[in-house]
This record gives structure tokens, sequence and C-alpha cells, in this order.
């Protein structure tokens, strides 16, 4: 299990890099799903099976098909590529430092909380996961899902059309 662990951890890092490093963002896409995909398999080596599949169908699937729609629609050519200036360039490379440093130092002492959670083997269930949600977040659940219900009849009414609106 640990062997799986730092195989899946090994991929997921090395196709993240890949991502960023790949020429071609069709490439880095592509890239990006296995990323995906490997993230996901920790997601089941934690028995989260629900978090497995709702990851593999919103962000391997969705997600990944928007991307791909977005780089083709684009049109990227390497021609049309401003090129960055070495201040900006530097300037990114310290804010990446400073972003890391941010990191290291929020998940500093969260080794315990690692312990328990695996410690746990009904962690990750739909069943607990739909416990507490239907019992300590109700309020925000349902808030939530009134939010997006005003989003979609927004989305209809912008996208109707003003001739609709004279049949009407």
């Amino acid at each position: 299990m640990l062997n799986v662990f730092y195989f899946l951890s090994f991929l997921a890092v090395l196709s993240a890099i890949m991502v960023v490093v790949s020429k071609s963002p069709v490439h880095s896409v592509l890239y990006l799903i296995i990323t995906f995909f490997t993230i996901a398999g920790h997601y089941v080596l934690l028995n989260a099976e629900f978090l497995f599949i709702v990851h593999i169908i919103v962000y391997a699937g969705a997600i990944m098909v928007l991307f791909l729609y977005v780089i083709m629609m684009l049109n990227l050519n390497i021609e049309t590529e401003p090129h960055k200036s070495t201040m900006l360039k530097f300037a990114a490379t310290i804010c990446a430092g400073l972003l890391l440093v941010v990191l290291v130092g929020s998940l500093k002492g969260t080794e315990t909380l690692a312990v328990n959670a695996v410690s746990d083997p009904d962690l990750g269930s739909v069943q607990r996961l739909g416990k507490v949600m239907f019992d300590e977040f109700l309020l925000p659940f349902e808030i939530s899902s009134v939010l997006l219900l005003a989003a979609m009849v927004g989305a209809v009414m912008l996208g109707k059309s003003e001739k609709a609106n004279d049949i009407l």
C-alpha cells in the first residue's frame, strides 16, 4: 500500500512538473489529466470512493474538456506570445518562493492530523459525508443550492433572445 502511495505521488509530481515545462498547451492539458488521475488514486487509498468518482467526473472530465475547448479556440501560437522581461521572470520567481514559504509554514504541525485521519477507516464514506453535510452543514448547503438556482435562472434570462420576449 505504501509503495502504491509513493508511485502515485511520484507520478503526480512528475506530471505536474511536465504541465509547467511542456511547450505545447495541449500536452500540458494531457499531463494535467494524468495529474488529476493520480490525485484521484490517492482518494482510493484513503477509502474515499465518493470523492474519487466526483474528482474523476468533475476535474478529469468536465474541467479538462473546458480547458481543451478554450485552448483550441484561442489558437495559441509561439509567434504571438509576448516575450517576458528578465525583471518580470525574477519577480515571479521571488513570489513563487514566498508562496512556498507560506505553504510550508501553514502545513507545519499537521502531522498529527494526518495520523488521526488515516486511523479512521470510515472517514471518506458516502454515509459519513451525507451525515456531516446534512447535520452540521445543512444551512450552508441549502444557501449554496439557492445561489446555484439563482445563477441558473440568471443564465437562462441572459441567454434568452429578444425575439422570444416579443412572442411571450
